[in-house]
């Protein structure tokens, strides 16, 4: 009986010790590409009309999330998300969020300005929510919708 259950004993540890290790589960030191835990705080998608020389080409679907300072200040920064959203909205509706012309060789009005649009996002997020509360606006995913599905664009009035 002593060597069965010594033998039993080791297929169970042999086994036990080839499963995959569980680091993948454990949670990541935070760094620039993972905030610390409790500041993340998902927006609401942002509908900006994508308008090149006055004509409106396409909408972006735009999925943003806020970085705050702290797991406190996330919670403020989450009490005034509807105050935020309505400030990007203004903002995206300001000034065109497309490239501009050169703009790594891309065309005008296809591609969103994503480092543009991050800062301005930033900026009237820490001006709604507070200098101190934000640490940064990062870009989720962004969706381009155009106008008309077969690409063409109306001639302007």
């Amino acid at each position: 009986m002593h060597r069965f259950f010594s033998f039993a004993t080791a297929v169970v540890l042999a086994g036990v010790l080839s499963l995959p290790g569980r680091a993948a589960d454990a949670p990541k030191p935070a760094g620039a590409d993972n905030p610390p835990p409790g500041t993340r705080v998902e927006m609401p998608i942002l509908i900006a009309p994508m308008v090149v020389d006055g004509n409106l080409i396409s909408y972006a679907y735009v999925s943003s999330i806020i970085v705050a300072t702290s797991p406190s200040a996330a919670v403020e920064v989450r009490a005034k998300v509807p105050f935020i959203q309505d400030a990007f909205v203004r903002e995206v509706n300001r000034a065109s969020i497309v490239t501009k012309d050169g703009d790594a060789g891309k065309d005008s009005g296809t591609e969103v300005d994503k480092a543009g649009l991050a800062s301005r996002l930033l900026a009237t997020a820490r001006r709604v929510a507070g200098a101190g509360k934000v640490a940064e606006v990062r870009l989720a995913a962004i969706k381009i919708s155009p106008m008309r599905p077969d690409g063409e664009q109306p001639p302007s009035p």
